[in-house]
């Protein structure tokens, strides 16, 4: 097709509406499309790596680690007492040891308690920034101040998808975190790169009727690619042109895969009670975490959960009851996550972390129920893919207030993500205005206690 013939992609694609019965070309030609330089194409890692596929569980507004994971009974004996200018708070939820490695952990994740032997507690994190905003881009970018790539974006960009017909990124996020998109955004990355947010209950729209005109959207997309190429010879270098088809060719790949990978009908009575699963059910966190098997099964690098969003989230200021909740819902199919992945082969190559954008203070806050945002210490945890399970790594003080011992920066936990994966953190730059940026800016070490 010659770059100077006088019509628009626009024109093109209503042209091409009324030849619905055409077929052109199969998935496989589309795969050898995709793979053939497409930079959606798996890439090898720096060194051999321990996990190929990541999983990132975040809770939304600041989850208490003193009424979780980091069990502080000093503090219940100093409960009410003065601390400064505030009164401490004790923890009104029971904790106990779980597994042969006995750590203990808040009867609000009593199965999450039972997967203990297989999770690394780093109980030492610190963020920059006690605001959410801040905290929870810079537990996704790195940075505090301005958007930079996600970590889910700087996955793909490293490693590629293993399945031309997906995403390298997945996310699902019924409603949106702080700072939004930002949290699986590309940045300066290109465009494919970013996340693809799945909205519960309602997966992808129109995906009832999945076969509905697929010969005429093939033909649509191969005519629109005939023409985006043309364009593209005379705008050489154009990366926002090769990233809007990447992302074409890759949202019809999606089209034609999604149907099956989120439709858990086929899953066993066993599986469906291991994650509390109703059948039918496509919307609960529990059917979230069972697609999110289902797509790193097939091939997707990177899937991040959000429980809950902005208006419904661990932020409890008045009221830790509302933890029970919250934990509630996640608990059950956190744990089946691990197990089923565990069962199937799965967990020793995909690295599971959960995480939140920072902790909560031993004292009370609004009222004497509640808890303030503790951005200087908190608890994190990994799982899988090359992670020393059943231990614990840093600690914090009596109170659970400050660090005691090894501390862990944000740029120290992406680096360790990264390192896991098969990429070195200092390697793994873009270069965009004039300087080479990286996740972890000019900063972090991995942290070698947490690696198996």
């Amino acid at each position: 097709m010659n770059a100077d013939i006088p019509f628009s992609r626009r024109s093109l694609l209503t042209a091409a509406a009324t030849a619905g019965g055409l077929s052109l070309g199969s998935k496989l030609a589309l795969a050898t499309s995709l793979y053939g330089g497409h930079p959606l194409a798996p890439k090898p890692s720096h060194f051999p790596a321990k996990a190929k596929r990541l999983i990132i569980f975040f809770m939304t507004g600041g989850i208490s680690h003193i009424d979780t994971f980091d069990h502080k009974p000093q503090l219940n004996r100093r409960h009410d007492q003065q601390y400064g200018k505030r009164k401490l708070k004790g923890c009104q939820f029971a904790f106990r040891p779980y597994g042969e490695c006995g750590h203990f952990v808040s009867e609000l994740f009593p199965h999450v308690g039972g997967a203990a032997d297989d999770i690394c507690f780093l109980h030492s994190l610190h963020n920059d920034s006690a605001g959410h905003s801040k905290a929870t881009l810079a537990m996704h970018t790195g940075s505090i101040t301005i958007p930079m790539p996600s970590l889910g974006a700087w996955v793909g960009y490293g490693l590629g998808t293993e399945n031309p017909h997906l995403p390298s990124y997945v996310v699902f996020a019924k409603l949106e975190p702080y700072t939004a998109y930002q949290c699986w955004g590309n940045d300066f990355l290109p465009a494919y790169y970013r996340g693809l947010r799945i909205i519960p209950p309602e997966p992808i729209p129109h995906l009832e009727n999945p076969i509905q005109s697929v010969q005429r959207q093939e033909l649509e997309r191969r005519m629109l690619h005939d023409v985006n190429e043309a364009h593209r010879k005379i705008r050489p270098g154009d990366l926002n042109l090769s990233s809007r088809m990447a992302n074409f060719d890759t949202a019809y790949g999606l089209m034609q895969a999604a149907p099956e990978v989120f439709d858990v009908s086929r899953e066993t009575d066993q599986t469906l009670r291991l994650y509390g699963l109703e059948r039918g059910d496509r919307e609960s966190f529990a059917w979230q975490c069972l697609a999110a098997r289902r797509l790193v099964e097939r091939g997707v690098r990177v899937v991040e959960l959000f429980d809950v969003g902005s208006n419904s989230n661990w932020d409890n200021h008045r009221d830790m009851e509302r933890h029970r909740g919250l934990a509630g819902r996640l608990d059950q199919p956190l744990a089946a996550l691990i197990a089923d992945l565990k069962q199937r082969g799965m967990l020793d190559d995909t690295l599971i972390i959960g995480c939140s954008e920072f902790g909560r203070t031993p004292w009370q806050d609004l009222a004497p129920e509640g808890r303030g945002h503790h951005a200087r210490a908190f608890t994190c945890f990994m799982a899988g893919g090359g992670v020393r399970g059943g231990t614990s790594y840093g600690a914090t003080d009596e109170l659970g207030d400050q660090i005691a011992r090894d501390p862990v920066h944000i740029h120290d936990f992406h680096a360790t993500i990264l390192h896991l994966l098969g990429l070195d953190h200092t390697r793994l730059t873009y270069r965009y205005a004039g300087r080479d940026f990286r996740l972890t800016d000019v900063a972090g070490n991995v942290i070698q206690g947490v690696l198996a």
